[in-house]
C-alpha cells in the first residue's frame, strides 16, 4: 500500500472516531506543537496557549482526585480496623483474657508492634495478681499519665497524642523501648473516683504515628476501650 492509500485510511479512521485523538494527551500535544511550527515564530497561537493551560489544570485536578480517593480508601481501611478491634475486644470473658487479647489479637488487627495499658495506683507497685496479666499492663504512680502525655514541651496534652518515642518511654515499654520508635497515647477516663489510665500503641516504624495525623478513629477506639475497662473495674 502506498503512502497516499495509508494516509486516506488513517483519515477515514480519524473522521469516524475523532475522540481517539482528542483523548490522547501526547498526540494532542504533538499536533499543537506541529501547528505552532507551521505558523512560524512571529505568530502567537492563543488557542495553543489556552490548551496548554487547560491541560496543566486538568493534570492538577487529576492529581487532586487521586489524592482524595487514596485518602478515602485509607480512612475506610482505618475505620474497618478499629471496628474489628472493638468487636474482638468485646469477646473477652474475663479480665485476664481481655489483657491477652490486647497484647496479641488487638495488636495484630491494629498493625502495631506493642500495646500497653497504663493504670495509675497509689501503691505504685505490681502485686502477684497483676503480674499474671503479663507485660501489657503497666502500673504507675499518680500523675504519671498526665506527665507522660505532656512530654518534654510541658504543654497540656490532648486526649490523643501521636509522636516519636523518647527516653522516658522505657517506663511504658520496658526493654522493648530499645526498638519502639513511635507511639500513640490515649488518655482513659475510668470513672468517677478512679485515677486515669492510658492506652499506648507502639510501633517500630518511627513514622507510623506522627503529630500531623488525624486522631478521630483512635479517639473513638479509646472511648470504647475505657467503657470496657469501667465494666471490668466494676466487677473487680
Amino acid at each position: 500500500m502506498n503512502d497516499m492509500g495509508l494516509a486516506e485510511q488513517m483519515r477515514e479512521k480519524i473522521m469516524a472516531d475523532p475522540e481517539v485523538i482528542l483523548g490522547d494527551h501526547d498526540l494532542m500535544r504533538a499536533l499543537i506543537t506541529a501547528t505552532q511550527k507551521a505558523m512560524g515564530e512571529n505568530v502567537i497561537d492563543l488557542r495553543g496557549v489556552a490548551m496548554e493551560r487547560l491541560e496543566r489544570r486538568l493534570d492538577r485536578l487529576e492529581d487532586t482526585h487521586r489524592t482524595v480517593i487514596a485518602a478515602a480508601y485509607e480512612n475506610l481501611a482505618g475505620t474497618n480496623q478499629i471496628h474489628r478491634a472493638i468487636l474482638r475486644m468485646l469477646e473477652a470473658l474475663d479480665f485476664e483474657s481481655f489483657m491477652r487479647l490486647l497484647s496479641a489479637d488487638i495488636a495484630d488487627i491494629l498493625r502495631v508492634d506493642s500495646v500497653r495499658l497504663v493504670l495509675e495506683t497509689k501503691q505504685g507497685t505490681r502485686d502477684a495478681a497483676l503480674a499474671r496479666l503479663g507485660d501489657a499492663l503497666v502500673v504507675a504512680g499518680p500523675g504519671f499519665v498526665t506527665e507522660y502525655m505532656r512530654g518534654a514541651h510541658g504543654r497540656p496534652a490532648r486526649p490523643v497524642v501521636l509522636r516519636r518515642t523518647h527516653a522516658d518511654s522505657v517506663a511504658v515499654f520496658g526493654p522493648a523501648a530499645d526498638w519502639i520508635r513511635s507511639e500513640a497515647l490515649m488518655r482513659l477516663d475510668l470513672g468517677e473516683g478512679r485515677l486515669p489510665g492510658m492506652l499506648v500503641l507502639g510501633a517500630e516504624d518511627a513514622d507510623q504515628f506522627r503529630p500531623s495525623q488525624g486522631t478521630d478513629l483512635l479517639g473513638f477506639f479509646a472511648g470504647a476501650f475505657e467503657r470496657t475497662m469501667r465494666r471490668w473495674l466494676a466487677l473487680a
